[in-house]
């Protein structure tokens, strides 16, 4: 289950890469993984903080640092 959590993580890390800025929303239903897990791979990237959150009056946002 790690190896895929941290495959999640990367692919998140890229989606945002390329896109820049993003809802949580927004980047669960585009990750090739199940909630659980994408939600998991956005905390692994919290943990290394490699992540910014913020937070709008339309949800949670995310960006990288």
């Amino acid at each position: 289950m790690i190896g895929e959590i941290g495959e999640t993580a990367g692919e998140i890390w890229n989606l945002l890469y390329k896109n820049g800025e993003m809802s949580i929303s927004g980047v669960i239903s585009r990750v090739n993984a199940r909630q659980s897990i994408a939600y998991m791979g956005l905390g692994w990237l919290a943990r290394e903080d490699k992540l910014e959150f913020i937070k709008k009056s339309r949800g949670v946002f995310v960006r990288l640092k």
